[in-house]
């Protein structure tokens, strides 16, 4: 419960003027064709790139994208994101085909103060999920200050999030403070009603999620896998509806007779996973063995809705059906819509239930999109974030370790 992370030392903190800084951020995202899908978690990296150019650092930009296992692939190389920087920040943008070594130094040491250089993919090396020492230690060695802006991915102990700060000084940049002050309004003094909605799949974590919430909120919706999995341990026939029986033991510590957990009153039903799959509205408790659960039901919809039009704050992450074929998406579309209307102060993650507002709802206004899906599901359930830990204001200040590169 104390995991809150409220005690990061910031990027105001650091003195970074005329300083080479390493700024770890994520831009894992969708590429098709060699086209950006989405470049939200861009944009939200810009404040702290803008503050650094603006105090004349000479920043070293280090992403990874997609999953190459340590393997060199073209597809996957970083140099996609010059173009889209360079129109966002109205500056030109230095590529190095690398993350480490003497190349590297080269590239940093002709760059002006105030320039940025965006080095290859991390994940090029193995090393980098490896959490390996060695690895962070060199690309240690090419700033004086480490500055960690990716907060999608501190939920992980790589070499670019957590083993680095053994070896220089490091910070947690403006994105990483604000996903921070924004989720841990769940656990500070929550204004009241306080509703946590949760589908989607990543049952394990949410899982804890729920039962953490259990004694903090005021309500919690169910859907999707999660709501299949808590039906399931109560009892009741879920049919042919996809759950993940490693969480059986976790579901068996949740009191399923709280009148703050909601499951859904009714679904909607399919024989077959299938666009053009003939659907049905059935009461809970009367799905039969070759159903599959795929959607919430209207009233369930209508449950749902009432009490979000009475919240004073609101969590959502996860879709509640399988939203991306059309006949089970309704559940999820009208929820958003509700949610959207809702007075209340909105939080929403995961890149499903972002989708659905733009879709259904109205993105503007919801108070905070995380980046974060994993990442704000662990923070949530308070489950370790090693690149947090990393970060905190520890009351002896670490030493830095020493190794030869």
């Amino acid at each position: 419960d104390n995991i809150l992370y409220m005690n990061l030392r910031s990027i105001q903190s650091a003195n970074i003027n005329k300083k080479k800084v390493l700024l770890r951020v994520d831009f894992n995202i969708s590429i098709k064709d060699g086209k950006i899908e989405d470049d939200f978690r861009i944009i939200k990296s810009l404040k702290t790139i803008k503050f650094l150019l603006r105090n004349k650092s000479k920043v070293i930009l280090a992403t990874h994208l997609g999953r190459p296992k340590g393997e060199l692939d073209p597809t996957l190389s970083t140099k996609v994101f010059v173009e889209v920087l360079e129109r966002l920040l109205k500056k030109e943008v230095k590529f190095v085909p690398d993350c480490i070594g003497e190349g590297v130094k080269q590239a940093i040491s002709s760059l002006n103060f105030g320039d940025l250089l965006l080095l290859e993919n991390l994940r090029f090396y193995k090393e980098e999920e490896e959490n390996d020492n060695f690895f962070a230690a060199k690309l240690a060695s090419l700033a004086d200050i480490y500055v960690n802006d990716a907060f999608s991915v501190s939920h992980r102990a790589h070499a670019s999030v957590f083993a680095i700060t053994k070896y220089i000084p490091s910070y947690a940049g403006f994105l990483i403070l604000e996903e921070v002050k924004n989720l841990s309004m769940t656990h500070k003094s929550p204004k009241r009603p306080f509703v946590v909605a949760v589908g989607g799949a990543k049952l394990p974590t949410k899982v804890k999620l729920v039962k953490r919430f259990l004694t903090k909120a005021d309500h919690i919706l169910i859907g999707g896998v999660v709501a299949n999995a808590l039906l399931y341990a109560k009892g009741i026939a879920i049919g042919k509806s996809k759950i993940d029986k490693s969480v059986e033991n976790d579901l068996k510590d949740i009191n399923m007779t709280l009148p703050q957990l909601h499951l859904p009153l009714d679904v909607v039903t399919a024989k077959q996973v299938s666009e053009d799959a003939k659907t049905e509205v059935k009461a809970v408790g009367s799905v039969l063995d070759d159903d599959i659960i795929l959607d919430i039901g209207p009233y369930t919809v209508d449950l749902f809705s009432q009490i979000v039009s009475k919240a004073k704050l609101i969590v959502w992450n996860g879709p509640f059906g399988l939203f991306e074929l059309e006949n089970f998406s309704k559940g999820t579309y009208e929820f958003a819509d509700a949610l959207s209307k809702s007075n209340a102060y909105k939080i929403i993650g995961g890149g499903e239930s972002i989708e659905a507002v733009k879709k259904a709802g109205d993105l503007n206004k919801i108070n905070f999109i995380s980046t974060g899906g994993g990442a704000m599901l662990a923070f949530l359930a308070g489950e370790r974030m090693p690149g947090l830990e990393a970060l905190e204001n520890k009351s002896k200040i670490k030493s830095l370790f020493k190794i030869k590169i």
